[in-house]
Protein backbone atom coordinates (compact mmCIF):
# COMPACT_ATOMS: atom_id res chain seq x y z
CA UNK A 1 0.00 0.00 0.00
CA UNK A 2 1.34 3.39 -1.03
CA UNK A 3 2.22 5.80 1.76
CA UNK A 4 1.51 9.36 0.62
CA UNK A 5 3.40 12.28 2.13
CA UNK A 6 2.36 15.89 1.51
CA UNK A 7 5.50 17.94 2.03
CA UNK A 8 3.72 21.15 2.96
CA UNK A 9 2.35 22.80 6.06
CA UNK A 10 -0.20 24.78 4.06
CA UNK A 11 -3.76 24.13 5.26
CA UNK A 12 -4.97 24.99 1.75
CA UNK A 13 -2.79 22.31 0.15
CA UNK A 14 -3.90 19.80 2.77
CA UNK A 15 -7.56 20.48 1.97
CA UNK A 16 -6.95 20.21 -1.76
CA UNK A 17 -4.87 17.01 -1.63
CA UNK A 18 -7.58 15.40 0.51
CA UNK A 19 -9.93 15.68 -2.48
CA UNK A 20 -8.21 12.62 -3.97
CA UNK A 21 -9.40 10.59 -0.97
CA UNK A 22 -5.95 9.13 -0.30
CA UNK A 23 -4.64 8.40 3.16
CA UNK A 24 -1.70 10.73 3.65
CA UNK A 25 0.58 12.27 6.22
CA UNK A 26 1.85 15.84 6.31
CA UNK A 27 5.58 16.35 6.87
CA UNK A 28 6.65 19.95 6.50
CA UNK A 29 9.80 20.45 4.45
CA UNK A 30 12.18 23.28 5.21
CA UNK A 31 14.07 24.58 2.19
CA UNK A 32 15.77 27.83 1.28
CA UNK A 33 13.39 29.71 -1.04
CA UNK A 34 15.89 32.30 -2.23
CA UNK A 35 15.91 32.57 -6.05
CA UNK A 36 19.19 31.75 -7.75
CA UNK A 37 20.96 34.32 -9.95
CA UNK A 38 19.37 34.55 -13.42
CA UNK A 39 16.80 31.89 -12.51
CA UNK A 40 13.50 32.22 -14.39
CA UNK A 41 10.22 32.01 -12.46
CA UNK A 42 9.46 28.64 -14.08
CA UNK A 43 12.85 27.24 -13.13
CA UNK A 44 12.45 28.65 -9.64
CA UNK A 45 9.09 27.04 -8.77
CA UNK A 46 10.03 23.66 -10.26
CA UNK A 47 13.34 23.62 -8.38
CA UNK A 48 11.63 24.41 -5.07
CA UNK A 49 8.90 21.81 -5.60
CA UNK A 50 11.59 19.18 -6.22
CA UNK A 51 13.60 20.34 -3.21
CA UNK A 52 10.56 20.19 -0.93
CA UNK A 53 9.69 16.67 -2.08
CA UNK A 54 13.23 15.35 -1.60
CA UNK A 55 13.83 17.14 1.70
CA UNK A 56 11.56 14.72 3.56
CA UNK A 57 12.82 11.46 2.03
CA UNK A 58 14.91 10.52 5.07
CA UNK A 59 11.89 10.82 7.36
CA UNK A 60 9.58 8.39 5.56
CA UNK A 61 9.24 4.72 4.70
CA UNK A 62 10.93 3.20 1.67
CA UNK A 63 7.65 2.83 -0.25
CA UNK A 64 6.52 6.43 0.32
CA UNK A 65 5.43 8.74 -2.47
CA UNK A 66 6.08 12.38 -1.60
CA UNK A 67 4.27 15.35 -3.11
CA UNK A 68 6.09 18.67 -3.05
CA UNK A 69 4.68 21.94 -4.34
CA UNK A 70 5.66 25.56 -4.69
CA UNK A 71 3.64 28.58 -5.77
CA UNK A 72 4.85 31.97 -6.84
CA UNK A 73 3.24 35.12 -8.16
CA UNK A 74 4.94 36.56 -11.22
CA UNK A 75 4.53 40.13 -12.47
CA UNK A 76 6.36 40.31 -15.78
CA UNK A 77 9.54 38.47 -14.80
CA UNK A 78 9.50 39.62 -11.17
CA UNK A 79 8.94 36.92 -8.58
CA UNK A 80 6.70 38.11 -5.75
CA UNK A 81 7.14 35.86 -2.74
CA UNK A 82 5.63 36.21 0.71
CA UNK A 83 5.73 39.79 2.03
CA UNK A 84 8.39 40.56 4.62
CA UNK A 85 6.11 42.94 6.52
CA UNK A 86 2.90 44.94 6.16
CA UNK A 87 4.56 47.65 4.10
CA UNK A 88 5.86 45.04 1.67
CA UNK A 89 2.36 43.52 1.44
CA UNK A 90 0.94 46.94 0.62
CA UNK A 91 3.56 47.43 -2.09
CA UNK A 92 2.73 44.10 -3.73
CA UNK A 93 -1.03 44.62 -3.66
CA UNK A 94 -0.71 48.08 -5.19
CA UNK A 95 1.65 46.69 -7.83
CA UNK A 96 -0.82 43.97 -8.83
CA UNK A 97 -4.13 45.81 -8.74
CA UNK A 98 -6.07 46.55 -11.90
CA UNK A 99 -3.94 44.35 -14.15
CA UNK A 100 -3.12 40.73 -14.88
CA UNK A 101 -0.21 38.69 -13.57
CA UNK A 102 0.62 34.99 -13.54
CA UNK A 103 0.52 32.46 -10.75
CA UNK A 104 2.86 29.52 -11.24
CA UNK A 105 2.51 26.37 -9.18
CA UNK A 106 4.91 23.49 -9.69
CA UNK A 107 4.35 20.04 -8.27
CA UNK A 108 6.93 17.30 -7.81
CA UNK A 109 6.05 13.67 -7.13
CA UNK A 110 8.96 11.63 -5.76
CA UNK A 111 8.98 7.90 -5.02
CA UNK A 112 11.61 7.01 -2.48
CA UNK A 113 12.05 3.34 -3.43
CA UNK A 114 13.42 3.96 -6.92
CA UNK A 115 13.96 7.77 -6.77
CA UNK A 116 11.53 8.30 -9.63
CA UNK A 117 10.63 11.99 -9.96
CA UNK A 118 7.86 13.57 -12.02
CA UNK A 119 7.27 17.31 -12.15
CA UNK A 120 4.47 19.38 -13.60
CA UNK A 121 3.76 23.07 -13.90
CA UNK A 122 0.49 24.97 -13.78
CA UNK A 123 0.47 28.56 -15.04
CA UNK A 124 -2.64 30.70 -14.64
CA UNK A 125 -3.32 34.24 -15.84
CA UNK A 126 -4.91 36.15 -12.95
CA UNK A 127 -6.66 39.50 -13.55
CA UNK A 128 -6.91 41.58 -10.37
CA UNK A 129 -9.73 44.01 -9.78
CA UNK A 130 -9.09 47.69 -9.14
CA UNK A 131 -9.47 47.56 -5.35
CA UNK A 132 -9.00 50.74 -3.31
CA UNK A 133 -6.26 51.78 -0.89
CA UNK A 134 -8.77 51.46 1.95
CA UNK A 135 -9.54 47.89 0.92
CA UNK A 136 -5.83 47.11 0.90
CA UNK A 137 -5.41 48.53 4.41
CA UNK A 138 -8.40 46.60 5.75
CA UNK A 139 -7.17 43.37 4.16
CA UNK A 140 -3.66 43.74 5.56
CA UNK A 141 -5.12 44.28 9.04
CA UNK A 142 -6.66 40.78 8.85
CA UNK A 143 -3.14 39.31 8.68
CA UNK A 144 -4.14 37.08 5.76
CA UNK A 145 -1.61 38.45 3.22
CA UNK A 146 1.45 37.75 5.35
CA UNK A 147 1.96 34.07 4.47
CA UNK A 148 0.81 34.31 0.86
CA UNK A 149 2.90 34.71 -2.29
CA UNK A 150 1.98 38.07 -3.80
CA UNK A 151 0.32 39.04 -0.49
CA UNK A 152 -3.15 37.76 -1.35
CA UNK A 153 -5.41 34.72 -1.27
CA UNK A 154 -7.74 34.34 -4.23
CA UNK A 155 -10.32 32.66 -2.01
CA UNK A 156 -10.57 35.48 0.56
CA UNK A 157 -14.30 36.25 0.50
CA UNK A 158 -14.13 39.79 1.91
CA UNK A 159 -11.20 41.16 -0.07
CA UNK A 160 -12.12 39.15 -3.19
CA UNK A 161 -9.05 40.36 -5.12
CA UNK A 162 -9.59 38.61 -8.46
CA UNK A 163 -12.07 39.97 -10.97
CA UNK A 164 -12.66 36.67 -12.79
CA UNK A 165 -10.72 33.52 -13.59
CA UNK A 166 -10.76 31.08 -16.48
CA UNK A 167 -7.87 28.79 -15.48
CA UNK A 168 -7.13 26.41 -12.62
CA UNK A 169 -8.45 27.92 -9.38
CA UNK A 170 -6.78 25.24 -7.27
CA UNK A 171 -3.46 26.07 -8.93
CA UNK A 172 -3.75 29.67 -7.76
CA UNK A 173 -4.54 28.40 -4.26
CA UNK A 174 -1.38 26.30 -4.28
CA UNK A 175 -2.08 22.72 -5.44
CA UNK A 176 -3.50 22.08 -8.94
CA UNK A 177 -5.18 18.74 -8.31
CA UNK A 178 -5.67 17.73 -11.94
CA UNK A 179 -1.93 18.23 -12.46
CA UNK A 180 -1.28 16.09 -9.38
CA UNK A 181 -3.60 13.42 -10.79
CA UNK A 182 -1.83 13.58 -14.14
CA UNK A 183 1.59 13.22 -12.52
CA UNK A 184 0.50 10.28 -10.35
CA UNK A 185 -0.66 8.41 -13.45
CA UNK A 186 3.01 8.04 -14.32
CA UNK A 187 3.34 6.00 -11.12
CA UNK A 188 0.22 3.97 -12.00
CA UNK A 189 -1.60 5.61 -9.10
CA UNK A 190 -5.20 6.72 -9.47
CA UNK A 191 -7.28 8.87 -7.12
CA UNK A 192 -9.97 7.29 -4.99
CA UNK A 193 -12.46 9.99 -5.97
CA UNK A 194 -13.58 12.04 -8.96
CA UNK A 195 -11.03 14.82 -8.51
CA UNK A 196 -12.50 17.38 -10.97
CA UNK A 197 -15.98 17.01 -9.49
CA UNK A 198 -14.73 17.17 -5.90
CA UNK A 199 -12.49 20.13 -6.65
CA UNK A 200 -15.25 22.17 -8.29
CA UNK A 201 -17.64 21.35 -5.46
CA UNK A 202 -15.09 22.29 -2.80
CA UNK A 203 -14.13 25.56 -4.51
CA UNK A 204 -17.62 26.41 -5.79
CA UNK A 205 -16.00 27.02 -9.17
CA UNK A 206 -17.06 25.94 -12.65
CA UNK A 207 -13.74 24.77 -14.09
CA UNK A 208 -13.37 24.95 -17.88
CA UNK A 209 -9.90 23.45 -18.16
CA UNK A 210 -9.86 20.13 -16.28
CA UNK A 211 -10.57 17.99 -19.37
CA UNK A 212 -7.70 19.64 -21.21
CA UNK A 213 -5.33 19.12 -18.29
CA UNK A 214 -6.24 15.50 -17.68
CA UNK A 215 -6.12 14.58 -21.36
CA UNK A 216 -2.66 16.06 -21.88
CA UNK A 217 0.20 13.58 -21.99
CA UNK A 218 2.95 16.14 -21.46
CA UNK A 219 3.34 19.07 -19.12
CA UNK A 220 0.98 21.87 -20.08
CA UNK A 221 1.09 25.56 -19.31
CA UNK A 222 -1.60 28.20 -18.90
CA UNK A 223 -4.20 25.55 -18.11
Amino acid sequence: MTQFILASGSPRRKQLFALGNWDFEVIVSDVDETPLPNESPREYVVRLAEAKAKATKHKVKHEAVIIGSDTTVVDGQEILGKPSDEKDAERMLKQLRGKSHQVMTAIAVYRVSDEKLVTDLCVVDVPMRNYSDDEISAYIKTGDPMDKAGAYAIQHATFNPVEFLSGCYAGVMGLPMCHVTRALRKFDIAPNADVPMQCQKFLNYDCKVYNEILSATENAEKI
